[in-house]
């Protein structure tokens, strides 16, 4: 029960961080652009957020091996085995631009 409720928490962080970086990058986008544009936004959106992912992921491996830190290789949530690392960065690359959109619309 507890691993489908994290599937789904999980899955609409997904759909929402994706909705969030569309609506960022539409509007960053220029005319131009969309007349030469071949790839959709979902695609472009989900490339980024595994892109942006991938690089806190080598980070925290760097910032790992550089500080010589003991971090558990595997940890388990409701049945799921998981590396620590990689779901701490897909966590924050899933929270990046609901932050940056409330950033831009209320702080800006």
């Amino acid at each position: 029960m507890w691993t489908i409720l994290l599937a789904v928490i999980l899955i609409l962080l997904v759909i929402w961080a994706t909705r969030a970086r569309m609506r960022l990058r539409f509007r960053t986008r220029s005319i131009k652009n969309i007349e030469t544009s071949v790839a959709s936004p979902v695609s472009t959106a989900l490339g980024e957020l595994i892109a942006i992912a991938g690089g806190i992921y080598l980070s925290f491996i760097l910032l790992k091996s550089f500080l010589d830190l003991s971090v558990p290789e595997s940890i388990r949530i409701f049945h799921i085995t998981i590396d620590p690392l990689a779901f701490l960065a897909i966590i924050i690359a899933l929270v990046q631009p609901v932050f940056l959109s409330f950033y831009e619309k209320y702080l800006q």
